[in-house]
């Protein structure tokens, strides 16, 4: 088989060249030279030239390789190749020549082999755990000097006793009560005589703490008459001061009395310190009676009122007015000694106080409106208007805490009333971050209630109050529902609607509040009470209307939810007349397929109930006044919806408790059915005689009504039995 001839000349030694070549480094003689080491790479292989032997394709050449372009490889050739790649690389030998390597280094070296022949652990190991076993007697010694230490402090012993019962006593659970009573038997004959000894220290303190929680009532007193004469003391300690609000907590008048009366001449110096204002405060606002609040109230007024023995009973009042009154050459000393107080507080940013609210109230009453003293007291109050969006005046959070007692709100409130168009504007936009907050609260909402009463411009009102109650979207039904069912937060949005109505405030504290302000807004406000109770009304009726008409059955449910559709179809008929009417068949969608029950076991909901559709089938509210219904315009048309849904079960409405309904609907003035219900009431005729009088006397009416009211000498004898409705329905037949 032929095959290919390749060039294979030999190479001689001379040819072959070293691989390494070591280069001598002269040495400067100020410096000595840097060793380095390259690393050398060895020279990549070619890769060889693959070649097929295929007999049957081969051809013999002629011509050599040479001639034809193409050189085989060889094992030569690759040596040489490599020689010389490997000859242009120059390595920088390790050491310089003739430099001995030092005899410790070497020491060293063998020393380590020797270590590693032999077994033995090294010699930093063997150091490392000499210092570890040092470490930890040097602890053991530093815990035992503490225990020590601990040990010679007095009453160490009991302390630590004490310690011991109280982990297993404040146990909540796991332990029976026949060993709390041992362990509090036990507690009690280590503590007694030497209370003052726990109560100054974070951890004994606790220990009396929970004996005062177990403990008996005459146990508590035995702690309180131990401590009697340290309660100033104590409520300036960083931790005795919670043992005051424990004994406030479980103790009785006496102990109450006993520990009040030692804050008595005091009040300055506690309000102004940084653990003791807080228990202060508390004990003011929680725990004392009147007589004491008047008494602490009055030392901020100057220094003659922290005098212990020149109160007598006749002076112990803290209205600021009255003192004035009967000393009015003291005037300028007290009124700058309390705004003294005042502005303590205040620069600190201590302005949740309940005592500071109370002063700033005395203050504010004590000025005359209008006097340069009363505007700029007004003018501390206002936030800086002039600062960018993103920064906050320092005196909102004193606006904000304010809001939510009973002194402060009447305070911001006072300021609505005072206050002109700005000022206003001003005080309301603090609130505005919180709104949702304060409808909820027992004093906040009267905020609220005076900024709609007394703000002219309507539309930053409504802004800036219902923006936050009435979102858009799906919630609006669930949020207007929550806010229509609570005590406090329905007067917010009905106030509109209803004004000032007694059904809407029964509390009474709320209408007060408001009959002071309209006094006040008589001079203080342009516009008519009339006019901006509508205004506000038109702007919230459109949200209202879409939650009554996609929420009415679940305003259903509740006597406050009922008065709500109430107010809400019946204020300010001529604002989106398609929603009205939407809303009111929703509404009338109500009666669909309701049977109501007999008179006698008619219950609040009920009554609530067929009171609304009274109400809406007349047209409007009744007015005590004229004793007559007036009428809203445009007209509602719901009797119409009304009678369209319960014709068919009117027997049922007119002899249950449904039958003032019925009265209501012939009574109404836009009803044009009344010829039907009449006809179809003469069917039912021997039915409503049984309903009117179900013992089967016979009745003249509304006659006998009023005579079953009134006995022989005018007193009243009880109602008539049966359905007062059918017998009305009876005498329209």
């Amino acid at each position: 088989m032929a095959g290919l001839k390749r060039k294979s000349d030999t190479k001689t030694s001379s040819d072959v060249k070293s691989t390494s070549k070591k280069v001598k480094v002269d040495k400067p003689a100020s410096k000595p030279s840097k060793k380095r080491e390259l690393a050398v790479r060895p020279a990549k292989p070619s890769k060889k030239a693959k070649t097929k032997d295929k007999s049957d394709d081969s051809v013999e050449s002629d011509t050599t390789e040479e001639d034809n372009g193409f050189y085989g490889f060889s094992a030569n050739d690759d040596q040489d190749q490599d020689s010389s790649d490997t000859s242009e690389i120059e390595e920088v030998p390790t050491k310089a020549k003739g430099k001995k390597e030092k005899p410790e280094e070497k020491q060293k070296s063998n020393g380590s082999k020797d270590v590693k022949r032999s077994g033995l652990p090294p010699q930093d190991s063997v150091l490392a755990a000499v210092n570890a076993q040092s470490s930890k007697e040097a602890h053991a010694k530093q815990k035992a000097l503490a225990k020590e230490r601990k040990a010679a402090k007095p009453n160490a012993d009991i302390i630590g006793r004490s310690k011991k019962i109280w982990e297993r006593l404040r146990l909540k659970s796991h332990v029976p009560q026949d060993e709390r009573k041992e362990l509090l038997t036990e507690l009690f004959e280590i503590v007694t005589g030497r209370v003052k000894d726990f109560v100054f220290k974070h951890d004994s303190v606790r220990v009396i703490q929970c004996a005062l929680k177990y403990s008996t009532m005459e146990q508590r007193r035995m702690i309180a008459k131990e401590l009697k004469g340290e309660y100033k003391v104590l409520a300036e300690s960083r931790y005795a001061k919670f043992l005051i609000a424990k004994l406030l907590e479980n103790g009785d008048n006496e102990i109450r009395d006993m520990i009040v009366s030692e804050f008595y001449g005091h009040v300055r110096q506690l309000i102004n310190h940084p653990e003791a204002a807080w228990i202060l405060d508390d004990t003011y606002r929680a725990v004392a009676i009147p007589k004491q609040k008047a008494r602490l109230l009055r030392e901020w007024y100057g220094p003659e009122f922290s005098i212990k023995g020149l109160a007598t009973e006749a002076e112990a009042t803290a209205d600021l007015a009255a003192i004035l009154k009967e000393n009015p050459e003291k005037r300028k000393p007290i009124m700058e000694f309390l705004a003294n107080m005042i502005n303590q507080l205040i620069q600190k940013k201590l302005t949740g106080f309940t005592m500071l609210h109370d002063a700033m109230l005395q203050y504010f009453l004590a000025c005359q409106p209008g006097t340069s003293e009363a505007n700029e007291f007004l003018e501390h109050l206002k936030p800086d208007a002039t600062l960018k969006e993103g920064e906050e005046p320092d005196n909102v959070d004193l606006l904000k805490n304010l809001a939510f007692t009973k002194s402060g709100s009447r305070l911001v409130s006072l300021a609505f009333a005072y206050g002109g168009a700005k000022d206003r504007k001003v005080f309301l936009r603090p609130y505005k971050d919180t709104i949702e907050t304060m409808v909820y609260d027992q004093y906040a909402h009267h905020v609220l209630l005076a900024a709609m009463a007394v703000t002219d411009d309507t539309r930053l009102t409504s802004k800036t109050i219902f923006s936050e109650l009435l979102p858009t979207g799906d919630t609006l039904g669930e949020k207007v529902l929550n806010l229509a069912n609570d005590t406090r937060a329905r007067t917010i949005l009905l106030y509109p609607f209803a004004g000032d109505a007694k059904w809407l405030f029964p509390e009474g504290d709320a209408k007060k509040r408001l009959e002071e302000l309209y006094a006040i807004r008589a001079t203080t406000s342009k516009k008519d009470a009339k006019v901006r109770s509508l205004e506000l009304a038109k702007s919230i009726e459109p949200q209202l209307l879409d939650a009554v008409t996609s929420s009415a059955a679940a305003f259903s449910t509740t006597t406050f939810g009922y008065q709500f559709m109430t107010e809400v179809l019946l204020g300010a008929p001529e604002v989106e007349p398609t929603k009205r009417q939407e809303a009111l068949k929703a509404v009338a969608g109500l009666a669909e397929g309701l049977e109501p029950s007999d008179s006698t076991t008619r219950d609040a909901l009920s009554s609530a109930k067929m009171k609304m559709f009274k109400t809406l089938v007349q047209g409007g509210q009744f007015d005590p006044q004229s004793k007559k219904v007036v009428p809203v315009e445009p007209r509602l048309g719901f009797a119409d919806m009304f009678w369209n849904i319960i014709k068919d079960n009117l027997a049922t409405w007119a002899t249950g408790d449904g039958s003032f309904v019925i009265v209501g609907l012939l009574e109404s003035e836009d009803f044009s059915g009344k010829d039907k219900v009449l006809k179809a009431l003469k069917k039912q005729r021997e039915a409503l005689k049984e309903a009117a009088n179900p013992g089967g006397v016979p009745v003249n009416g509304a006659a006998d009504d009023k005579a079953a009211k009134k006995g022989r000498k005018g007193k009243p004898t009880g109602k008539l039995p049966g359905n007062a409705g059918a017998r009305i329905l009876l005498e329209k037949l």
